[in-house]
């Protein structure tokens, strides 16, 4: 999410679930995408774990997840000197925003909402008023630190949408207090699909363990998944995501890791097999995750110095944090603090 301010550079913010296990997708698709960006930028990284309490699971494993993934994002080269690392719940004014928004969005706005629909569906024994509300928390996050521009996928632009309305419903009543975000394109990155569904992108809360190739996987554990992939019949290595969506995902991931031109990959594995061609895609995924994977022992084992990472960002973000909600205190009349 990127915006500007009159007294800083434009902000990137993104913001992740601490569920599920980060994948070969994720690094390829963004994080390796993020990382030349705090040239420019001032970068904010969060992970949700408000938004990841609407749906039931085990606190042992959330927090675990939560120290996982910051280690990971380090790991993959996120400095922390150059870019706000934080937990969502470290800034109580992501949960104040919320309530605020709440009372400026209609409950037939959240009805309509199609994640909402699919997410009851699929928990039925639990469809909550947090879950129900996501998209407000939602709107908080990108309006808190004044986003100009969102990049979001297909299955977020609803929530962009609704986002939107709010804040100018906002303005309306109260004066230009919220900047009104505007879609953005997404740096274009590595499209990895899974690897059993080749017509679905990989997902880190994927239930087929041989679907994803998680950033953490055990090198013997990377070649059984990759020889397991879906190919095809015909014995040809060439990018047809229409027609060979297996091979062509195969050839996404080996070009992403390596820096090689499909045209080239297609010329140098043309009659040597899937076999040899798989071969292939695993030591270049397995020679991108071996450093990654051994940088990340290093800091996951330092404990306390996540968590002064984690502190020192949250003190970062609230700053910024802070200037909107005292717009916002003043916008509705409140008394100054």
């Amino acid at each position: 999410m990127t915006s500007g301010t009159n007294r800083q550079r434009p902000v990137v913010l993104s913001g992740v679930q601490p569920s599920g296990r980060l994948t070969i997708g994720n690094y390829l698709g963004a994080l390796k995408n993020w990382l030349p960006l705090h040239t420019e930028y001032d970068c904010h990284y969060m992970l949700v774990d408000l938004h990841s309490i609407s749906v039931r699971q085990a606190p042992a494993d959330r927090l675990e997840r939560c120290y996982e993934f910051i280690a990971l994002y380090i790991a993959c080269g996120l400095d922390p000197d150059r870019n706000v690392l934080f937990v969502q719940s470290h800034v109580p004014a992501h949960s104040e925003l919320a309530w605020i928004l709440n009372c400026y969005t209609q409950y037939g706005e959240l009805q309509r909402m199609t994640q909402f629909k699919d997410k009851s569906a699929r928990h039925v024994d639990n469809v909550n008023a947090g879950l129900f509300c996501y998209p407000v928390l939602m709107a908080a996050d990108i309006l808190l630190y004044g986003a100009h521009r969102v990049p979001v996928g297909d299955d977020q632009r609803q929530h962009l949408e609704l986002t939107r309305t709010v804040a100018q419903r906002f303005n309306r009543e109260h004066g230009e207090t919220f900047v009104v975000p505007e879609t953005m394109t997404p740096p274009v990155g590595a499209r990895i699909m899974g690897l059993q569904n080749p017509e679905a992108k990989m997902s880190k809360s994927e239930d087929a363990e041989t679907n994803a190739i998680y950033l953490l996987d055990e090198p013997k554990r990377v070649e059984r998944k990759i020889k397991r992939a879906v190919t095809d019949m015909d014995g040809g290595i060439r990018f047809d995501p229409d027609t060979k969506p297996g091979v062509s995902n195969l050839m996404s991931i080996l070009s992403a890791c390596t820096g090689d031109s499909f045209e080239t990959i297609a010329r140098d594995y043309d009659g040597k097999g899937y076999g040899t061609f798989k071969q292939a895609v695993a030591d270049a995924v397995i020679a991108v995750l071996e450093p990654i994977q051994q940088h990340y022992t290093e800091i996951r084992a330092d404990e306390e110095g996540l968590r002064g990472v984690l502190r020192a960002g949250a003190a970062r973000a609230s700053e910024r944090a802070g200037g909107t909600m005292e717009r916002v205190h003043h916008a509705l009349g409140f008394i100054p603090a």
